[in-house]
Formats: C-alpha cells, structure tokens, sequence
C-alpha cells in the first residue's frame, strides 16, 4: 500500500523532504495513514533516491516517530451535529496538529463521544488505529453531508481503512457501535445549527 511517487521526495531526497512532508501528515482516525506511508516511503529512500541500499534502520524510526504525537490531546472545541433524531457534541479537528492527533491514546470512549475531520478535500478518505487503545465507528462523509459508508476500526490496527468512495469529505468518528446502536444507517445526512455540512465548513463559490 506504499504511495511510491517520486515527486513526494526531493531530487536527493535528503532530510529536507522530510521536513517538507510533515506539513502534509494529517491525523484522521487517528492519523491519516496515506500521507503517514509517504513519509515512511522518505525516510526508506533518503540514503539514495531509486537505489534498493536501505538507511540505517534506527535512523528512520527516530525521524519518523518524531513526527508523531506522544500523548492525547485535550478536549477540542465542540459543535452540535444532527443525525437524524440524533445530536452529538462532536469535537472539531480543525488544526493539522489536531487532525494528526485524532483519538490517538484515548480510553474510556463514551457513548457522547464524538470528533468530526473536515478534510483538505474530497479523497478516498484511509483511516488507520495506530496509538488508539479503544475500537471505533467511523461515517465516511460526502460534501452533501451524506454518511455513505460506516466502518468498525479495531484498536491499534495499522492497516488502513480505505473508502470505496473518493469523494469523502467529512468523516464522523465514535464510540464502537455507536451507529448501529442509534439505528443511524448510511444515506443520513448529517446537518448544524448553521445548515448543512457543506454550508458550515465550506467555503462559498
């Protein structure tokens, strides 16, 4: 599932490119696990860009791991979001750092749980667990505010959950089981006090 694409590197692919790529990490689930790969694939091929020599394994670890946050974020601000006959205080992760960090080392999730990633643009949202001690649910969102699929993310896996879709936009992360138990299925469409999804977060044309 490497993401091998050159242009992500610099010509030698020296530690700038690693620098330069932090700014493109976002956390989502807990991180964002393409852009998370593209770094790995960086720090793999930083002694020599196209060469199969690999760097000093330590080395890459170290670089790698800098990169990725050592503890839980505090609470962040909160926004009602409807579902349906449902309201949730989701969190908002609107900073990269705080996109990064997601759900990263959270315990004890209650069924009130909730954090809502509006992401740069519409992708083939890919979700992964690693540093989450506590399964999840996660929606995978339209620009409509549609929930178009619902994924179980088991604890601390670090195989990406990829959407069949590429035009997610949100994604709506809960306590495990929460849509289910709410009876809250795909083709809901999530809405704010301000409008829809697209009317609150978006920008107007």
């Amino acid at each position: 599932m490497l993401p091998v694409v050159c242009d992500l590197l610099s010509v030698n692919c020296g530690a700038d490119s690693l620098i330069e790529n932090r700014r493109r990490i976002r956390q989502v689930v807990c991180v964002k696990i393409e852009n998370y790969f593209a770094l790995v694939l960086a720090a793999f091929l930083s002694v020599s860009c196209g060469k199969s020599s690999p760097p000093a394994p330590a080395a890459a670890a170290t670089s790698i791991d800098d990169l990725l946050p050592k503890q839980a974020q505090p609470k962040l601000q909160t926004m009602k979001i409807y579902l349906g006959a449902e309201t949730l205080a989701a969190e908002l992760a609107l900073t990269e750092q705080e996109e990064m960090t997601g759900m990263m080392f959270r315990t004890n999730i209650q069924d009130t749980d909730s954090m809502l990633f509006v992401l740069d643009q519409p992708k083939r949202a890919n979700f992964w667990m690693k540093n989450c001690p506590e399964s999840i649910s996660a929606a995978y969102i339209t620009s409509d505010g549609v929930i178009q699929e619902i994924h179980h993310l088991e604890k601390n896996d670090t195989n990406g959950v990829v959407a069949t879709r590429a035009d997610i936009k949100f994604v709506l992360e809960t306590q495990d089981g929460w849509f289910g138990h709410h009876h809250i299925a795909t083709g809901t469409v999530i809405r704010t006090e301000k409008g829809s999804l697209a009317e609150t977060f978006l920008p107007r044309r």
